[in-house]
């Protein structure tokens, strides 16, 4: 059987992509290192600030898909997304570089915290759209190329921890600022590559541009596709909104940042999905859309330790002596990714064999099957730790074996759930919709940086609690993840035959 061959732009994309994961994950792998060691930040603060910052990077893909979708474009709104990031990664270099002077440190932390969080929202809804626009409708190639993207994804995640985290985690806190730099290289070549070839490689099957800035009739065309939203309905979201915001506000101890994430959580896919243009069978798939997003806030709560809690594991409590040389902690946050590049053309040949046969489980299944293998990884390392004393170091085993788990399961999730929102989608909310799907993973990080700062820590007497029950030890915190997880997939599994209606075709 011939190899399935895939659009040129879809490399170009993958290239792009991971130049920009590798800026990412790169700062991420040392990021709350940097807070702990450097600027002497404890734990459970290191993590709220952590979840705040990863939630608020995958809430602003609302803004960014909207403005791509009314105004911009695709490509230029990547652009500007790009150049931001490339500044705020300078920021935390800048921060990293003075980390003694913690009154310029600090506020140039947040800075940079800042732009990274704006640049990415223009730019990561918009490049993952551009994807599933360089096939025909129907085309049964796409969920492979998805998977074929999300290796790209991962290549940069796997460089990410080693580049970075061997220039900045060297146990001297002033080398911090070169892994900043590192990511912000990777950032400048990212944007650079899309910018020279995006005219000759990002086009349709038909020749035509993608993502061009809507003009003339073009715009008008759009315009009449977005329809704008009445002012008395605006009025009625917008006290909506407020309302919302009172209530998580109050709940979530006066965390404004978890209050304005999960209320626009509920606000923008509701504000959408009102919209009286759509049709019933529209509203059904992006009611599938909304339902599969829910469930993957569960899944990116856990899997996101990896940032946090797992770090600190790695730092703390993990046997890193590999023939006689002791692995920085940063490091094994390349693990997940080795694992992507190694199954990720495996997977994609799986999901085109089976689709050639008409034997392709359904986009929820799948999800299913990557929350369980979630819930399985976290089962594994709750055994591997359950009895040791605290001051005892377990094999790095554990750890790898819980990121192959992780990993069979997003590679189960993620790529899948990417290219099911190009199938589902209105073409008019394409982009808008990508930034919902974002919008859960928004919740998940700031779920996951509130999960992390249970972590328990013998320097503190009182046991942290999730909601009524006390965390007294790692076997108790890894069974939060469990239990989350493993209730999630089976819900999904009872829905699934629900939601394949729902879809009305669309596998």
């Amino acid at each position: 059987m011939s190899p399935v061959k895939h659009p040129k732009g879809l490399y170009l994309l993958f290239f792009t992509e991971m130049w920009e994961r590798f800026s990412y994950y790169g700062m991420r792998a040392i990021f709350t290192l940097f807070m702990i060691k450097a600027l002497f930040f404890d734990k459970a603060l290191a993590s709220e600030i952590y979840g705040n910052y990863t939630g608020l990077v995958y809430l602003t893909p609302l803004v960014g898909g909207y403005v791509a979708d009314r105004y911009w474009g695709n490509r230029r709104t990547i652009l500007v997304g790009g150049v931001l990031m490339g500044m705020g990664h300078f920021c935390m270099f800048l921060s990293a570089s003075n980390y003694s002077n913690i009154a310029f440190a600090q506020p140039m932390l947040f800075l940079g915290l800042g732009l990274l969080i704006l640049g990415n929202g223009f730019f990561k809804p918009n490049i993952s759209t551009m994807v599933g626009q360089l096939y025909q409708a129907g085309d049964k190639r796409i969920d492979a190329a998805f998977t074929i993207f999300y290796m790209g994804i991962n290549l940069g995640a796997f460089f990410a921890p080693l580049v970075c985290g061997g220039f900045g985690d060297t146990g001297n806190p002033a080398d911090f600022k070169w892994g900043f730099l590192a990511a912000c290289i990777g950032m400048i070549i990212s944007i650079l590559s899309f910018e020279l070839l995006k005219n000759k490689l990002i086009i349709t099957p038909t020749g035509e541009g993608i993502g061009l800035v809507p003009k003339n009739k073009v715009l008008a065309e759009n315009e009449a596709k977005v329809p704008k939203i009445p002012l008395s309905q605006s009025v009625s979201w917008a006290m909506a909104s407020i309302g919302l915001f009172i209530v998580f506000y109050s709940l979530m101890e006066l965390d404004v940042i978890g209050s304005a994430i999960f209320s626009l959580t509920i606000i923008g896919p509701a504000a959408i999905i009102a919209d009286k243009t759509l049709t019933s069978i529209e509203k059904q798939r992006i009611g599938v859309i909304y339902i599969l997003a829910f469930f993957v806030i569960f899944f990116w709560a856990a899997f996101e330790q990896a940032g946090a809690s797992l770090t600190f594991f790695a730092e703390e409590q993990t046997d890193r002596n590999l023939f006689g040389a002791e692995i920085p902690a940063s490091f094994f946050q390349s693990i997940n990714a080795v694992f992507i590049i190694i199954l990720a053309p495996v997977f994609a040949f799986i999901w085109t064999f089976l689709g050639q046969r008409n034997l392709e489980p359904s986009s929820p299944t799948k999800q299913a099957f990557g929350l369980l293998f979630l819930s399985i990884g976290y089962l594994v390392i709750a055994c591997g730790v359950q009895g040791v004393d605290p001051a005892i170091k377990v094999s790095f085993m554990w750890l790898t074996s819980l990121y192959l788990l992780h990993t069979i399961g997003e590679l189960c999730l993620s790529p899948i759930g990417l290219a099911m929102v190009v199938k589902l989608a209105p073409e008019k909310f394409a982009a808008l919709l990508m930034g919902v799907w974002f919008l859960s993973t928004a919740a998940a990080n700031k779920f996951a940086g509130t999960l992390s700062s249970l972590y328990p820590d013998p320097a503190f007497p009182v046991p942290p609690k999730f909601i009524i029950f006390e965390i007294n030890d790692l076997y108790e915190f890894f069974m939060i993840f469990v239990i989350l997880s493993g209730l999630a997939s089976l819900l999904l599994f009872i829905l699934t035959k629900t939601l394949q209606k729902m879809m009305h075709g669309v596998q």
